[in-house]
């Protein structure tokens, strides 16, 4: 077995060829939640048949992610071909390559046709915030360089207002961290240094990330994320506003897709 490190998330995955032994690979994801992890299941599987011949694919990551990258590979096992994918993180850069996934780069291919992706949270809107397992960065990046960008999670993940359940993660570069957090903090942020072994989590871009929690939500999403993006040191912050072009949520009554509600 191969250990796979992404944010909160455990992968394991056999380093077999799935076009050999497309039964031995398997995707094993903690904590486990059984229902909810059907319901990923679920999403994944449907996303991965938007995928259409000759494509250029961009790969989420985190658990519900992981989903689909493992039904793309399936679909690829039958007989599907696509130019390349590129993966936003090492992490889903190395279960891709584990499961013949054939890889690109935004240097190769800087426009993308698709981009599918998890979220934390969804609003009526389908505005996001990202970044629960750390890769928000190049998951941004990934989905700005994609034609269309389209979200997958369980229902779980809908929520009325953003911010309400889920911190709000900004990435930041270690010199800046103090003055950053200062300056989020006069945001209305409470602001925590998200860890991981008791040490500062760093992202694959080196950075470190600060979970920021708002009383009462998120109310002004595009207002916050301009202000933040204001201050000399983030890199980037986990809220995806205006760019999903659907989501395809899994729950206990199956599969739905939803656009924007206007």
């Amino acid at each position: 077995m191969r250990f796979c490190r992404t944010g909160f998330f455990l992968l394991y995955c056999k380093q077999r060829d799935l076009k050999k032994e497309p039964e031995s690979v398997s995707i094993n994801l903690t904590p486990h939640n059984i229902p909810q992890d059907s319901w990923k299941h679920e999403a994944g599987t449907a996303a991965a048949q938007l995928i259409e011949e000759g494509m250029v694919v961009g790969l989420g990551s985190g658990s519900t992610a992981a989903y689909f990258i493992y039904a793309l590979a399936q679909r690829l096992q039958s007989g599907l071909s696509i130019v390349g994918a590129v993966p936003s993180s090492t992490a889903t850069a190395e279960l891709a390559a584990n499961l013949g996934i054939p890889l690109t780069d935004l240097d190769i291919h800087p426009v993308l046709d698709i981009d599918i992706d998890g979220a934390d949270e969804i609003d009526p809107q389908l505005n996001l915030i990202k970044g629960g397992g750390g890769a928000l960065l190049r998951e941004k990046v990934v989905a700005y360089a994609s034609r269309r960008f389209v979200v997958i999670a369980d229902e779980t993940k809908l929520v009325p207002q953003l911010g309400q359940r889920m911190p709000l993660p900004v990435e930041v570069i270690p010199f800046a961290e103090t003055p950053v957090r200062l300056r989020l903090e006069a945001l209305g942020a409470s602001v925590q240094m998200r860890l991981l072994n008791g040490a500062p989590y760093h992202t694959d871009n080196g950075n470190v990330i600060l979970d920021c929690s708002f009383p009462g939500g998120i109310i002004a999403p595009v207002d916050l994320e301009a202000q933040i993006r204001s201050i000399v040191g983030v890199v980037a912050t986990g809220l995806f506003l205006g760019i999903t072009e659907q989501a395809i949520i899994g729950g206990p009554g199956g599969v739905r897709s939803i656009g924007p509600v206007s």
